[in-house]
């Protein structure tokens, strides 16, 4: 019997019926506590007795619930209630990919988005030792936006990986024994009708059975009966896919046909290897595809893409030795490169064993996250540790490793996490300190210097405990000096990875070597003590090497293309480089359109704001385009060609979008005022250094934060007019270089009071009210009407944003972000949301790299 609506399953209240299926009955329901609309699933009570069927539901949400993904269901919750056991989940809206293909075959670029978005999903699920076995279209939700959600893992078996020798990792028991046939015929594989023991290739069957009717219309194994079914699945193959559709390419065909073969070892042994497949079939024939007759490529042409990327790749590598030649006063020595890791992510951190033959690193490859390696120069394999989601922090001389684990993204750079130390050897991490950022060992082992967040604030600590610099946004790199009297460091005043080279003297003097660095990450002691190593660059995004005296002289050490980091120096002078191309994507979705649109403009976007009717963007370009002292663009987004309006820092962008804010990295900085047709106006702030401001709407007033010359911060408000002097509003925690929010109505303004705990300030004058439900690491996207926030946590994608009522601090899941594919995808931050909610957008942060051991610097 279907349950009446405003019954209660705890804090959830029925709504309405959804749907039922076999696995239990599916409601819309409110949830009482965060005021969002979700979805449960219902075991009925009769069938809670069931033990086999109450162990599969119980395991669909242990299974999806264990997932966090884009492309998988989210799972929120678990419970009874009058022995009907339920499990809570988002509500999606849309339709299911057998609804879509009940009007026929989709087009052939429609699918492969689908397909893309299917092996993303399925790709994570594998990695986490499950498969789901029942894979088909009724399976396949399709949201509104155009996102594709994997559902029901109620049939999912929990796999044991191959665990390393000694690996301590417990894993769950297997729900099905061999000889159970679970599934739904016409998408199950051979092994799986035959009763026989699956994997992740039972899926990747499954899948290309889906792909095979999303290209078609048609269902790739289908008879009259299940037994003609079955025969089909183990003995008959599809036909051809060009007989139906004739945009299908050779290349899709043998895909479709690699994932449904009949022997699992002859199939793609990952989701991954299908997604680097099918997106390398989708970026290398954007053209038309030629038609089924039309003559093929010649059998050498399809080497030419490989070969002119492996030439590139190789002119990369070439070029580190041949930029190294003198100029200027660049070292004249030619070093020596060599390549130590291969893999499609990225490096975290690196640094030498005692005896120096060994390389232990952290990286992020294939969208899994942090791990810890270990390789040599004289083998091109990397060995795991069994250190997941680690960062490594230093390696001691007495053979320890200092790491960070669970590290949890704070602003756009900084990731705290809990400091553990280990031996080199293995055992179990010893955990030291939590919200550590970064760590380094002093020459002899004996003692540590941290940068830890205490109190929103971070302290560079040496030893731990004593506080030698403190900031209220990041400090990075922490170097203990090779005679252990000081301690050099990077600080980031602004939050970013701009910044200063810092050295702190044990007594507690702190001195600024070299500053005005738009990007600056790696730091290192010479050998000698005499130097520090670091690498930076002030134009653009692409670091070189260099190195300054304590006296504070420069010289720069290496150039090459790309983007250089130093990850550590040997005693002996060899250096742990790793190379990288970054770039920050930008991508957007304004109202009315189906699907998020490309954005960028060059190299590394970062959005602003978004003027009310969603249709034009300001930006800022920070990379190599944005030159020194970064750019800002305005750039329509139907993908018209953006305008630079001027120098900067993009801060707002007035109602009627004629007019663009910015904030200087001169020193003083400067606020200016960018007309959108017209020359750039400076705003005069007095004795006041501003960070970033927001239009009040109206556009004759602005709102920005600043630092007076006592070092006291403050919100102010000044007139756009001549002669006017800013009016404080408030005293602040920080002037933060980002944008005040502003409300809607233009009444309020919203920053940190000098405990760093946020209100709605009247900007007119009066009682500021405080702001609720602001989380310490939450980054706010922009401010719709009322007391609504659109806040968010800045982390690796997916992003979520949630819609923050602050006069309640109740919040809700507003929208997910990032990229399907998460390779090399770092961090998803800088988000901003129109006023109306109707528009968004925001960057993600994308790096490719490979770590050198390099010999021969100077």
């Amino acid at each position: 019997m279907p349950i009446a609506a405003n019954t209660r399953f705890g804090p959830y209240e029925i709504i309405a019926p959804i749907g039922a299926g076999g696995m239990g009955e599916v409601y819309r329901a409110r949830d009482t506590r965060l005021g969002r609309e979700v979805a449960i699933k219902v075991l009925p009570a009769a069938f809670a007795a069931d033990a086999d069927r109450l162990r599969r539901f119980e395991q669909e949400a242990r299974a999806t619930a264990a997932l966090n993904h884009p492309n998988i269901l989210a799972v929120y919750d678990i419970g009874t209630c009058e022995r009907s056991p339920y499990v809570v989940s988002e509500l999606l809206e849309g339709e299911t990919l057998r609804q879509q293909l009940q009007s026929g075959a989709l087009a052939t670029r429609k699918a492969l988005e689908m397909a893309q978005q299917v092996v993303s999903g399925l790709a994570a699920a594998h990695d986490k030792g499950i498969i789901h076995r029942d894979l088909k279209p009724e399976n396949l939700f399709i949201t509104r936006d155009g996102r594709l959600k994997i559902l029901d893992f109620g049939l999912a078996k929990l796999t044991e990986p191959q665990a390393a020798l000694g690996s301590m990792a417990v894993t769950a028991e297997g729900a099905t024994d061999p000889g159970t046939v679970l599934g739904t015929m016409g998408y199950m594989s051979p092994e799986q009708v035959r009763g026989q023991a699956t994997d992740a290739r039972s899926d990747i069957f499954s899948f290309g059975a889906i792909l095979y009717e999303m290209l078609s219309g048609k269902r790739a194994f289908h008879g009259a009966t299940s037994a003609d079914t079955i025969s089909a699945i183990l003995k008959e193959d599809p036909p051809d896919l060009v007989e139906t559709n004739r945009t299908v390419s050779p290349a899709l065909e043998r895909i479709v046909r690699h994932c449904m073969a009949k022997n699992p070892e002859q199939r793609f042994h990952s989701a991954r290897d299908i997604g680097f497949a099918l997106e390398g079939l989708s970026t290398a024939s954007s053209a038309p595809l030629p038609a089924v007759g039309e003559e093929s490529p010649k059998p050498g042409v399809r080497w030419i893409a490989p070969l002119a990327i492996a030439c590139a790749a190789l002119a990369g590598v070439l070029a580190i030795g041949r930029y190294s030649a003198p100029v200027g006063n660049v070292a004249s020595a030619v070093p020596d490169i060599h390549q130590l890791t291969f893999g499609n992510g990225y490096i975290t951190s690196a640094g030498f064993s005692p005896d120096g033959q060994t390389i232990i690193y952290a990286a992020a490859w294939a969208g899994k996250p942090e791990e810890i390696f270990a390789t040599s120069a004289k083998s091109p394999e990397s060995r795991s540790l069994e250190l997941k989601n680690a960062i490594l922090l230093a390696v001691s001389s007495e053979g320890q490793m200092a790491v960070k684990l669970h590290p949890n993204t704070f602003g756009a750079f900084a990731r705290p996490g809990t400091l553990a130390t280990l031996p080199l050897t293995g055992g179990a991490p010893r955990e030291l300190l939590n919200d550590v950022e970064a760590a380094d060992f002093s020459t002899d082992g004996s003692q540590l210097a941290v940068v830890q967040r205490v109190n929103g604030q971070f302290s560079l600590q040496y030893p731990v405990g004593k506080v030698l610099f403190t900031s209220p946004l990041w400090i990075s790199h922490p170097r203990i000096s090779p005679n252990g009297t000081r301690v050099a460091f990077l600080n980031h005043p602004f939050g970013g990875d701009e910044g200063s080279v810092m050295v702190a003297e044990k007594s507690g003097t702190v001195r600024e070597l070299s500053s005005g660095w738009l990007t600056l990450q790696g730091l290192a002691w010479s050998p000698d003590g005499k130097e520090l190593w670091f690498s930076g660059t002030r134009v653009g995004l692409n670091r070189a090497l260099y190195a300054v005296t304590l006296e504070g002289k420069e010289r720069v050490v290496l150039r090459v293309p790309g983007q250089v980091t130093l990850r550590e120096l040997s005693p002996s002078g060899q250096a742990l480089i790793s190379e990288a191309f970054d770039h920050l994507m930008l991508r957007g979705k304004v109202s009315g359109a189906a699907d998020e649109r490309d954005l960028s403009v060059f190299d590394a976007g970062v959005p602003a704001a978004l003027s009310l009717d969603g249709k034009m963007l300001l930006m800022t370009e920070v990379g190599e385009a944005g030159g020194q002292g970064y750019s800002v663009y305005l750039r329509p987004t139907d993908g018209s060609p953006a305008t630079r309006l001027g120098e900067g820092l993009a801060c707002d962008l007035s109602g009627d979008g004629k007019l663009a804010l910015s904030r200087t990295f001169t020193k003083p900085a400067k606020l200016l005022l960018l007309p959108t047709l017209g020359a750039p106006q400076e705003i005069a702030t007095g004795n006041i250094e501003p960070g970033c401001g927001h239009f009040v709407p109206g556009g004759k007033n602005i709102v920005f934060t600043g630092e007076e010359a006592d070092h006291k911060a403050g919100l102010y408000l000044l007139e756009l007019s001549a002669g006017a002097v800013p009016k404080l509003i408030a005293r602040i925690l920080a002037a933060d270089p980002l944008s005040p929010a502003v409300t809607k109505d233009g009444k309020f303004a919203l920053a940190p009071d000098a405990s760093g705990k946020f209100w709605f300030y009247p900007i007119a004058g009066g009682e500021a009210r405080p702001a609720l439900g602001l989380l310490p690491d939450d980054s706010i996207a922009g401010a719709g009407s009322g007391s609504t926030l659109y806040v968010y946590h800045q982390s690796a994608p997916p992003q979520v944003i949630f819609e923050l009522d602050a006069a309640t601090g109740q919040r809700r899941p507003w929208k997910e972000l990032g990229p399907a594919d998460r390779s090399g995808a770092t961090n998803t931050f800088f988000a901003v949301v129109a006023p109306d909610g109707n528009s968004y957008a925001y960057t993600y942060d994308r790096i490719l790299s490979e770590l050198y051991l390099v010999k021969g610097l100077k």
